[in-house]
């Protein structure tokens, strides 16, 4: 597998990029100001990191000379040992290989499945879900596109989601992508039986305009009248917009704004954060096994997750993760989910490097 990178190698990046977002020119390009904050975000941690690390062990080779004149230092020449330990397994796993979209934003698709109506009203539950996870997280959220169904849930909606430069927003939530199923009462259900139904969740980073470069005569742009829940028309005049990029077949449609120009703008977002994503999942195919299995978590065709009602559980089956807490898992309590997620892609990568 990729082999961690060189402490120093980053100490030095760290400290260019210090020098660089102090120049007041680099920030007259917000695209390029950002970028680099987020790289800088990323490797401050690192830099702290090591940081502690050399006080850690210039106390402990302090306390140790010490305990040789006075016994009474033992102690703490033991407990600066322990934390020693501690730290390089800290810095260990911040130097291990990292996706490179981990800073990035994130587009979210949330998709009625097989269920009809539950399924519909299922899909609005977990995009509740995300938008209180989201604001917990001190997040950005925008509706870029939605279609309501007729008991007030989504057939499909999309959200952007976006955060600081150190909030890694696709770190967290590139976990979630995969087939989503519930077991409750519906509220169809006449005769109290539990059912089973599925929504489906598209986790893609955020591509910029230097990731995606889009010829715009490789699009077809095709404009026609919104509708609402029961095909209805909401809109009278031709706002909504379908977007082809010919050379994919990629098709997206956007009918949420009133104007055509923003249903654009927004469809060539998601439209390069797709084509981002059919790139890397390309590269993907070439790379080793060991470059594999750090997205294996992040395959959307896997059923992932479970959601109880019945007995309040939620259940991920890709890490074994059980917890009787779904109510405030579906009010955006997400953290322990998420972090068991993380700790089985660290330790993956952390068996792989050994």
């Amino acid at each position: 597998m990729d082999t961690p990178e060189s402490l120093p190698a980053l100490l030095a990046e760290h400290a260019e990029l210090e020098r660089r977002l102090a120049d007041p020119s680099v920030h007259a390009d917000q695209g390029l100001a950002r970028r680099l904050g987020r790289r800088y975000a990323e490797l401050s941690q690192i830099a702290e990191a090591a940081r502690v690390l050399e006080a850690t062990q210039g106390d402990l080779a302090t306390a140790r000379e010490l305990a040789g004149e006075d016994s009474s230092f033992a102690a703490e020449a033991t407990a600066l040992a322990e934390q020693e330990l501690a730290q390089q397994q800290k810095l260990r796993e911040l130097l291990l290989p990292r996706d490179p979209n981990d800073g990035k934003d994130v587009i979210l698709q949330v998709k009625a499945g097989e269920g009809g109506d539950e399924s519909a009203l299922f899909a609005g539950d977990l995009l509740r879900m995300y938008l209180r996870y989201a604001e917990r997280q001190g997040w950005k959220t925008e509706v870029l596109d939605s279609e309501q169904s007729d008991l007030g849930g989504y057939k499909d909606v999309t959200v952007a989601v976006r955060g600081k430069a150190d909030a890694g927003v696709w770190r967290k939530l590139k976990y979630e992508g995969g087939v989503h199923r519930v077991q409750r009462v519906p509220a169809t259900e006449s005769q109290g039986r539990i059912h089973t139904s599925a929504a489906g969740v598209l986790v893609l980073p955020e591509a910029e305009d230097v990731d995606v470069q889009i010829d715009p005569n490789d699009l077809r742009i095709d404009v026609y009248r919104s509708s609402g829940p029961g095909g209805q028309s909401v809109n009278t005049t031709d706002s909504a917009v379908r977007i082809t990029h010919v050379p994919t077949g990629t098709v997206v449609s956007m009918q949420n704004e009133k104007s055509q120009l923003q249903n654009r703008e927004a469809g060539l977002r998601v439209l390069r954060s797709r084509l981002l994503a059919l790139a890397q999942e390309e590269a993907d195919k070439e790379a080793s096994d060991a470059r594999r299995s750090q997205v294996r978590t992040v395959d959307r065709s896997e059923r992932v997750r479970t959601y109880n009602f019945a007995e309040n559980r939620i259940s991920d089956h890709r890490v074994g993760f059980k917890a009787y807490n779904l109510d405030q898992v579906l009010d955006g309590s997400l953290d322990d989910v998420i972090a068991a997620l993380e700790k089985a892609d660290t330790d993956a990568l952390l068996a792989g490097a050994s």
